[in-house]
């Protein structure tokens, strides 16, 4: 199965990469320049590409994503810290984002006469996210079975969606995955922060796991607090 994966250089999405390259031919890697916080993710998903000896592709969408207003991610609104399930993390979306992205790359797949888009949602996004859930796959599927009807038939493969973080990092390491050679914090410091959810959450999912986690964090213990608080509010 001939497979473009979209790859923002995080961990979810390089352990993509590396499962389709193992386990299906994958012809390339797409990331979008939305003009989100910083850039520095997509270094790694050209280091990713690199490694993998595949094609590299970043699409500009910023004219696009400056109308994307209200989110942390790109205006100049706090990155907040703590559970990536906490309700403050909605800072954190960005309207529409995947619906988008995924739009332009099932367009590029039908173009290069791939057989799949590959995306890396997972079971973790889908209190925050609801771009990321099963629903929002199934129903895109949908839509682009009825735009591609006659050209081209694309299957939108989201092997991860409905699995957690951990299991996502017990997958990377089967396939090979370099994880020190992936970004996930939102903020775009020289290290990741620890603090923001996604620096959480990635800790989290290594302990998880089982796994060692080889993330330089400025605060590497922020996390334990972070998720026995959270835990406690469920509990409630």
């Amino acid at each position: 199965m001939k497979t473009i994966v979209i790859c923002s250089g995080g961990l979810d999405s390089v352990s993509l990469a590396h499962k389709v390259a193992a386990e299906h031919q994958l012809i390339g890697l797409l990331s979008f320049d939305y003009g989100q916080r910083h850039r520095k993710e997509l270094d790694f998903a050209a280091a990713c590409a690199k490694r993998l000896g595949v094609v590299h592709q970043i699409i500009d969408i910023r004219n696009i994503g400056n109308h994307l207003t209200g989110s942390a991610l790109t205006d100049d609104i706090d990155v907040p810290d703590g559970h990536y399930a906490e309700e403050t993390m909605k800072a954190t979306v960005v309207p529409n984002r995947n619906a988008i992205m995924l739009a332009i790359a099932f367009g590029l797949a039908a173009a290069q006469k791939a057989d799949a888009v590959a995306v890396a949602v997972h079971g973790g996004d889908h209190f925050i996210y609801p771009d990321c859930r099963p629903g929002f796959i199934q129903a895109f599927q949908d839509m682009q079975n009825q735009a591609l009807e006659g050209y081209a038939k694309v299957l939108l493969f989201a092997p991860y969606v409905t699995v957690s973080k951990a299991d996502i990092v017990i997958d990377g390491a089967r396939n090979g995955t370099r994880f020190a050679q992936t970004w996930s914090c939102y903020k775009g410091g020289a290290r990741h922060c620890g603090r923001c959810g996604t620096c959480v959450e990635r800790r989290e999912a290594f302990h998880l796991a089982g796994i060692d986690d080889p993330t330089d964090y400025e605060d590497p213990n922020f996390w334990v607090g972070a998720t026995a608080g959270f835990a406690a509010e469920e509990v409630k």
